[in-house]
């Protein structure tokens, strides 16, 4: 009685489970194609609504759990209907798990008897979570169906066998220095693959590592979101980059876990107001005239240069009611460029106060309390004293801004640059030299030429250098009554600023070996950033005495400029210091590397790699040439006069080139002259001194061919250029070694000059109209 009592409430107990699991599963997808054929009319009654009926199956719980290792096969669980009392029956089992995908042999009934479910291998929960098994009865010996099937969900049971997973290994972020804590700077999210819902995929965040960490300061996260927090404010000077390590945590049991990196690039943020660097300016000005870039104003900011925070925004707060003035930003060195576009007056006002305010580009922020708060104060001030002197005219420097690159030669007691200023009008005035702004002491000036030289290393770590900038100002002062004073202003780059600069076109020049007074056409060509900035002017440096002695330079043609020999120099390498500048103030010195060589041409050096230095030769100067050759032609005709008038006549041999001989008389086996003075064989000697004078034309024509046409490609060269040396031809040893007699000289011996005779007539023809 009691066994029976037990039996039904466990029969009550599978079917309350039994109706729960029809309820929740999805028959009409997993009792499709085979199975639907099979179960007919029993399942379409168990998808009828519900209704109380007397169920017959009994089943006990079947526990399967993941990651279980065995031994297999397991007994997992056993199902009973209540027919088998009365009837010799047949459990049977099937559907995905046991002859179905997925995990096909998983699930089998080993005694079909008593109905002992058993499972034969490891499961992977994440693989698959739930079976939904088939469960029939038959007659063991007819093999009718005795119920109706029952179907039963599996559920596999989770253990913890997956830590939290994030999507990356490595996170790279930036973030501004002025952030705010309350805002997050980053969220990372992590998934675990356990069972949703259980401690098993429950995740927690936390860092577990950060680097560095200045001052105390950290950054915190949300645990269960995972946002990433600032404690407090952030400081770029302190620490401009930081490595978070997030630690992501399950709550199962054993713990899992995992790790991702966090980089953080903080970007500077405008938290530095620019500070002037001086309070207050003096200045001294010319009335009814305008003076462009007449002070440059400078001010440190701590922030990263070349970022809105740091770039300067300049403005003339206070004193400019007429208009009269205008700043800029000059944008290599952040400095504030002040220019007087309208003249002032000196009766009305003569004295004037300007304020000048800086601000940045980016808003002005501060950190209060650890806070990130927006300021009002966003600018400082500055106060410029200017007074205005009557309209007697200052002397102005050349340029009046001069921009200089540091050079390895400036060296204590080298010259640094010749630095004049002229008085307006060409009026002669004396002017006297100083250095008015020099902080460090870096240079030393000559009170009468101007010229600066340098005076102690220059120090990149002294701390009137600004951004790699050190400015120097020179004043010159005129005598009259009063003084007039002008200022001219230095900006000397301690960095490379080579490419802002003009330089030569050709570093290097092969000359053939010329006589003194020869001109050399030194070129030079403007910085790619500043394609237009010529013309040029062009200065010897002559601190050394070589190149005083030696060289100067002659005409300025804007782009070029002549470099004349002051002597008749020997054959070798020359280094010539040219100190070139452009029309914007940039002066750097450049090395003319010259080589002086024979040229067997002419006109190009034996061997030589280098193109030739140009050679100013004009159109008129071409025809005095032309004239000199014809000339030299005419008076070439005459022979060797005869020396003698007996009946013997003296026997004369032709002169040897390459080698000295003594000549014979009266000998009766030589050839003599006859009473026209010419030799017996003399055919031989006039070919072969036609043949010499022809090719010495030749030469010459094509050397000054070369030059010519060299300077007329030259658009710089307007003018003809004159040298002493022009039309003069190199003297023969002896008249006999050229000389042919007016008859034997060919009707086209001009023809035989080739076409550098016809070039040259045509620009002779061109040079005249």
């Amino acid at each position: 009685m009691e066994l029976l009592l037990i039996l039904l409430l466990l029969q009550v107990t599978a079917a309350n489970s039994f109706s729960h699991e029809i309820e929740n599963s999805s028959l009409g997808q997993t009792t499709r194609g085979k199975s639907i054929q099979w179960v007919g009319s029993y399942e379409l009654d168990s998808l009828r609504p519900l209704q109380r009926t007397k169920r017959t199956w009994v089943i006990t719980t079947i526990d399967v759990q993941e990651e279980d290792k065995g031994p297999f096969p397991k007994y997992a669980g056993q199902l009973f209907n209540k027919k088998s009392f009365n009837t010799s029956l047949k459990y049977l089992i099937s559907g995905p798990g046991v002859d179905e995908p997925p995990e096909v042999g998983l699930f089998s009934i080993e005694d079909d008897v008593n109905g002992h479910v058993f499972v034969h291998r490891t499961i992977d929960r994440e693989k698959t979570p739930v079976f939904l098994i088939r469960f029939d009865i038959e007659d063991r010996e007819t093999g009718e169906p005795l119920d109706r099937p029952l179907f039963f969900k599996i559920n596999i049971e989770d253990i913890n066998d997956n830590a939290p997973e994030f999507s990356k290994e490595e996170y790279s972020i930036t973030i501004g220095e002025g952030h705010r804590k309350d805002e997050p700077v980053f969220q990372v999210t992590a998934l675990d693959k356990d069972e949703v819902g259980t401690a098993n995929s429950q995740v927690s965040y936390s860092i577990s590592m950060q680097m560095p960490t200045p001052d105390g300061f950290t950054f915190s996260i949300d645990p269960s979101t995972g946002s990433i927090l600032l404690s407090r404010c952030l400081d770029y000077q302190t620490a401009n980059s930081f490595k978070l390590l997030v630690k992501a945590s399950d709550q199962g049991s054993p713990q899992l876990s995992s790790t991702a990196t966090v980089n953080v690039a903080v970007e500077d943020a405008n938290n530095h107001l620019p500070v002037f660097t001086s309070d207050s300016y003096q200045l001294q000005v010319s009335a009814g005239q305008e003076h462009p870039a007449v002070l440059r104003l400078q001010v440190q900011d701590k922030d990263s240069p070349n970022t809105p925070a740091w770039r300067a925004k300049y403005r003339v707060a206070k004193g400019n009611e007429k208009e009269q003035f205008a700043i800029e930003t000059d944008p290599d060195t952040n400095e504030g460029i002040l220019s007087i576009i309208k003249p002032l007056n000196y009766e009305s006002n003569s004295e004037m106060r300007l304020v000048i305010s800086v601000a940045n580009e980016e808003p002005f922020f501060m950190c209060k309390n650890g806070i990130v708060m927006t300021s009002n104060l966003e600018s400082t001030n500055t106060t410029v004293n200017i007074k205005v002197i009557r309209s007697q005219r200052a002397p102005k420097f050349h340029p009046p801004l001069l921009i200089v690159q540091k050079e390895d030669s400036m060296k204590p007691g080298r010259v640094f640059r010749k630095y004049s200023a002229t008085y307006p009008d060409d009026v002669p005035t004396k002017i006297k030299y100083e250095l008015a702004h020099d902080p460090d002491g870096w240079l030393s000036v000559d009170e009468n030429s101007g010229v600066l030289t340098v005076a102690k290393d220059f120090d990149e770590g002294s701390p009137f250098v600004n951004n790699s900038l050190y400015t120097i100002i020179v004043q010159a002062t005129a005598q009259g009554f009063p003084p007039q004073t002008g200022t001219g202003t230095i900006l000397l780059y301690l960095s490379d600023i080579n490419d802002r600069m003009p330089s030569l076109l050709a570093p290097s020049l092969d000359v053939c070996d010329k006589e003194k007074g020869t001109a050399l056409i030194v070129q030079a060509k403007p910085a790619l950033v500043h394609a237009h900035w010529g013309p040029f002017t062009f200065e010897l440096d002559e601190d050394l005495e070589d190149v005083k002695r030696n060289w100067t330079l002659g005409r300025n043609f804007g782009q070029s400029v002549e470099l004349l020999m002051l002597r008749s120099l020997p054959q070798g390498s020359y280094l010539v210091p040219i100190i070139i500048q452009d029309r914007q103030g940039f002066s750097t010195r450049q090395k003319q590397h010259i080589r002086l060589c024979f040229c067997p041409d002419g006109h190009t050096c034996k061997d030589s790699p280098v193109p030739q230095a140009v050679v100013g030769l004009g159109g008129s100067a071409i025809a005095i040439i032309l004239m000199a050759f014809l000339l030299i032609l005419v008076s070439s005709i005459l022979l060797c006069w005869c020396l003698g008038s007996g009946a013997k006549s003296k026997a004369v041999v032709p002169p040897q080139e390459g080698e000295q001989t003594l000549i014979s008389y009266n000998e009766e086996r030589r050839s003599s002259f006859s009473e026209n003075c010419l030799f017996t064989d003399y055919e031989i000697f006039q070919a072969r001194h036609l043949g010499y004078l022809i090719q010495r034309v030749e030469k010459t024509l094509g050397w000054k061919l070369y030059y010519q046409t060299t300077l007329e490609d030259s658009r710089d060269i307007d003018e003809p250029c004159t040298y002493s040396e022009e039309g003069e031809l190199e003297q023969s040893d002896s008249p006999c070694s050229v000389s042919i007699v007016s008859e034997d000289l060919p009707v086209d011996f001009l023809n035989t000059l080739g076409p550098g005779f016809s070039a040259l007539e045509k620009i002779c023809q061109k040079r005249s109209t």
